[in-house]
C-alpha cells in the first residue's frame, strides 16, 4: 500500500485531496510524531498495519515530540537529550503540526553531530547514516513535526515495516480523547485498535465497542533490550543489534500481538 508523506500534514484539510485509506480489516496505531522514537513506540507502530499521526492535538514542551534519550552506544545508563528547539507560533494551544524549529540549519548540523557521537561506532552506523539523511533533510521545512515524523518512517522503513502512514488532520472525527481515537479507527476501517500501556490508563472502550472494534493493549517485554525501551530512543537498540536482529524481534512480538487481535 502507498504510504501517506508525513509532511502533507502541514497541508490544510480545505484545499488537501482526500487520503487513500488503508484495506478495511487491519491494525491501527495513532500516536503523535515522536522524535527517535523509544523501543516500546516503535513496536508498537511494527505491530499495527498502519500508523495515524496525531498532529492536530496541542504541542508539549519538554516531551517526545521534540526530543529524544540517546544511550550511549556501550552503556545505555549513560545517556543525553537530543532536543529539536521549537517556537510555538499560536502560543500553547499551537498544534502539533505548527510548530516550528528554532536556527533550522543549526539545529540540524548539531542533531547530525550528536547522533554520530553516540552511534559512530557502532558496526551498523553505515546503514543508519545512509537511513537517517532523510530526517536531516526534513529540518528544511523548518517544522518540528515534520523532523519527528519522519524520524519514525525512516525507522521503520529501515526495519522492512510495510504499513501506510496517515494523518489525524486529514481524517473526520469528534470532539473528546477517546471518542477521537474510536473515530479515526473507524474511519480507516479497522478491526482493532492497538494501545499502549500509557494509553490503556486513560482509555474508554465504549466508543470502539460501538463501533465494533477490538482494542488491543500492546505491552512489550521487559527484559534485555526492553529494559531500556520506555526511555531510551529506538537508535540505541538498532545500533546495537543492527536493522536485520532488531526486525526480527519486533516481528516476533507483531506477530504475538497479532494473534491476540485475532483472537478477540
Amino acid at each position: 500500500m502507498e504510504r501517506t508523506n508525513p509532511s502533507s500534514t502541514t497541508a490544510s484539510p480545505a484545499v488537501s485531496s482526500p487520503p487513500d485509506l488503508p484495506e478495511p480489516g487491519g491494525l491501527c496505531a495513532i500516536h503523535q510524531p515522536n522524535l527517535f522514537p523509544r523501543l516500546t513506540t516503535l513496536a508498537k507502530l511494527f505491530a499495527a498495519d498502519y500508523w495515524i499521526v496525531l498532529d492536530d492535538v496541542q504541542f508539549t514542551r519538554r516531551d517526545y515530540q521534540h526530543r529524544a534519550r540517546l544511550g550511549a552506544l556501550d552503556e545505555p545508563d549513560r545517556w543525553q537529550w537530543l532536543t529539536v528547539p521549537t517556537h510555538l507560533p499560536h502560543g500553547r494551544p499551537t498544534f502539533i503540526r505548527d510548530a516550528l524549529i528554532d536556527a533550522p540549519d543549526r539545529t540540524r548540523r548539531k542533531t547530525a553531530g550528536m547522533l554520530r557521537q553516540h552511534y559512530g561506532a557502532s558496526p551498523h552506523w553505515p546503514a543508519l547514516a545512509q537511513a537517517l539523511d532523510p530526517v536531516l533533510g526534513a529540518f528544511g521545512t523548518g517544522r518540528t513535526a515534520t523532523v519527528a515524523a519522519t524520524s519514525t518512517r525512516v525507522l521503520l522503513d529501515l526495519l522492512g515495516w510495510q504499513g501506510q502512514i496517515l494523518a489525524s488532520s486529514d481524517l473526520p472525527s469528534r470532539p473528546g480523547r477517546s471518542q477521537r481515537l474510536a473515530d479515526l479507527s473507524a474511519v480507516t476501517g479497522a478491526r482493532a485498535y492497538v494501545c499502549g500501556t500509557g494509553g490503556m490508563t486513560y482509555l474508554d472502550p465504549a466508543p470502539f465497542a460501538a463501533e465494533g472494534i477490538a482494542v488491543m493493549p500492546f505491552q512489550p517485554p521487559t527484559s534485555n533490550i526492553w529494559s531500556s525501551g520506555r526511555r531510551l530512543s529506538a537508535l540505541w537498540a538498532l545500533a546495537v543489534l543492527g536493522p536485520q536482529d532488531l526486525a526480527a524481534c519486533l516481528q516476533r512480538l507483531a506477530l504475538e500481538h497479532g494473534l491476540l487481535a485475532a483472537a478477540a
